[in-house]
């Protein structure tokens, strides 16, 4: 699956337009840490990792950047927790 990128937000629409999933951020300090503070995936698309792969897309934006990475969302917390490889990316 493909995500599209809006300031702020990756996301996949299905083919009639409706929301299958998206993970939104916000950016603070000027763009040296994005927030990560909503993740979602349309239950009928659940277990599938989804979720896990739109948050690796905003890790892949923030390495561009620079940037780290704040978890703020309860799936970006027990993400990050459960993947000591990217620790280096997470803000303290």
């Amino acid at each position: 699956m493909e995500f599209d990128y809006e300031p702020g937000r990756y996301y996949h629409n299905d083919t009639d337009g409706r929301l299958v999933a998206e993970v939104t951020f916000q950016s603070l300090h000027n763009g040296s840490v994005l927030a990560l503070d909503h993740t979602y995936v349309r239950e009928d698309h659940r277990s599938q990792g989804i979720a896990g792969k739109l948050v690796e897309t905003v890790i892949a934006h923030a390495q561009k950047q620079n940037a780290k990475i704040l978890p703020i969302c309860p799936y970006a917390k027990t993400f990050f927790a459960r993947k000591p490889e990217y620790a280096d990316i997470v803000a303290k």
